[in-house]
């Protein structure tokens, strides 16, 4: 294990952060750090497995095996009056709202369960999953994770994740497990080591006073971008590189040519068209573009102090909500590029060492509900678009469900007919090395 660990901090110490950023007090996933904490994991799984005899079934299995057998109100029974830690992102006001103000206290007077909504992402999330395995311990702090993508990825090749178990939620059976996006989390099957809880899909804003005519194509864009010196950037977290894998579908032959997995072949055909559309264009960027705001949320405040003329979201119908907030400008109004956006949706996992497994279904299983997916999906909330078919609902609720696309400004054609899915992570991990390397790094 002594070789192990020295090859480990070998690569923390080689792969060290970005020279230049535009820093916020907001965040987002790191998933520079998200790459370093993959290489790790699999670096410390191959030592464990090597040095000594598997440990004994972690908290979290062991409760999930033996509820499996059990009728759901049995594991109602078990939850109620319990604590349930949720790791997951605190950046945004209106999701901690969301969270803290709605779902708590209907958890809290339905079940007795006190939910404690606390940050944790990424390459933290993984990095304390794979110490705590480490040191031995069964049972850990958190029973659910917000997860998706590349952390999921991750925490399942190296075996932290406890299940399966969705599919046992009663709110499983509205769920829309026709969409790409809900049952292949980044290409990857669910397998029942998630649950869904909302649906989103990467836009632009602009402000309708300053861009009238805003362009509807990458193309466009980039000739927009050309007569508008200094007034576009990304940022240099989740949101800009989803930007990227946009440009990569758009300039590299669509989705189709990188859907299936990952090769050396079609990466670097992704790699050579996104790099290829910067260096024709990033001269024009905001600061030429030799820097970059930290975040959407820095990004988004370029954009409400007037440096930049548009900004970007994951989730395009979030916009009434910001402009409620006072984080966007009133005029500000979402744009998709004709081309193609991508949609994807967020999970819930449990951990292995989840000390109240129960509770943490009960919890999943109330996102999963019609009045707690609603709750979400009204934009002066949230935006957060459902994870549920609309066929498996009433007609009371799916008038509900059509009154709040239809406040989003754009109609659920017009979203469906621009949705692109997500590809392998790998993609995503390796753009955004790639990006540090060539464009913070300034490395040819």
């Amino acid at each position: 294990m002594g070789a192990l660990t020295g090859r480990t901090r070998a690569i923390a110490r080689t792969t060290g952060a970005p020279a230049r950023s535009v820093r916020t007090t907001g965040r987002r996933r790191s998933f520079g750090r998200l790459t370093r904490a993959f290489a790790v994991v699999a670096l410390v799984s191959a030592g464990i497995a090597g040095c000594r005899a598997a440990p004994a079934v972690p908290a979290g299995q062991a409760a999930i095996d033996s509820l499996a057998t059990l009728p759901w109100d049995s594991v109602v029974a078990r939850a109620r009056g319990t604590t349930v830690v949720w790791r997951m992102w605190r950046g945004d006001a209106g999701i901690n709202a969301y969270v803290d103000g709605w779902l708590a206290p209907r958890l809290r007077e339905r079940y007795g369960i006190t939910l404690q909504a606390v940050e944790g992402q990424g390459a933290e999330l993984v990095n304390a999953l794979v110490t705590a395995r480490e040191a031995g311990a069964r049972r850990g702090t958190a029973s659910l994770l917000w997860v998706n993508g590349e952390t999921f990825a991750a925490l399942q090749d190296a075996r932290l994740l406890a299940g399966p178990w969705s599919q046992r939620l009663p709110g499983a059976a509205l769920v829309d497990s026709a969409a790409p996006e809900i049952v292949r989390d980044f290409e990857r099957p669910t397998a029942g080591y998630e649950s869904p809880w909302g649906r989103v899909q990467f836009g632009l804003f602009v402000d309708t006073v300053r861009t009238p005519r805003p362009p509807r194509t990458v193309r466009e864009l980039g000739a927009w971008i050309r007569a508008h010196p200094g007034r576009f950037t990304h940022d240099e977290s989740f949101t800009g590189i989803t930007f990227l894998k946009t440009i990569m579908y758009a300039e590299g032959g669509g989705v189709d040519a990188f859907a299936g997995g990952i090769d050396d072949a079609r990466w670097v055909r992704g790699r050579d068209a996104v790099f290829g559309w910067l260096d024709r264009h990033r001269a024009a960027f905001w600061r030429e573009g030799r820097a970059y705001p930290r975040d959407v949320a820095a990004m988004h405040r370029l954009f409400a102090d007037g440096e930049i003329d548009m900004t970007m979201s994951n989730n395009v119908d979030e916009v009434t909500a910001k402009i409620a907030q006072g984080v966007l400008p009133a005029t500000t109004a979402p744009v998709l590029l004709a081309d193609g956006t991508i949609r994807n949706a967020h999970f819930v996992a449990i951990p292995g060492d989840a000390p109240n497994a129960a509770g943490a279904m009960v919890v999943a299983d109330l996102l999963l509900s019609p009045e707690a997916q609603y709750e979400k999906r009204r934009v002066e909330r949230w935006g957060d678009g459902t994870v549920l078919a609309m066929a498996r609902l009433d007609e009371t609720w799916r008038a509900r469900f059509a009154a709040a696309d239809a406040a989003s400004g754009l109609d659920a054609a017009t979203r469906d007919a621009a949705a692109r899915p997500e590809v392998d992570a790998a993609y995503h991990a390796r753009l955004q090395g790639e990006w540090r390397r060539r464009v913070r790094a300034g490395t040819p």
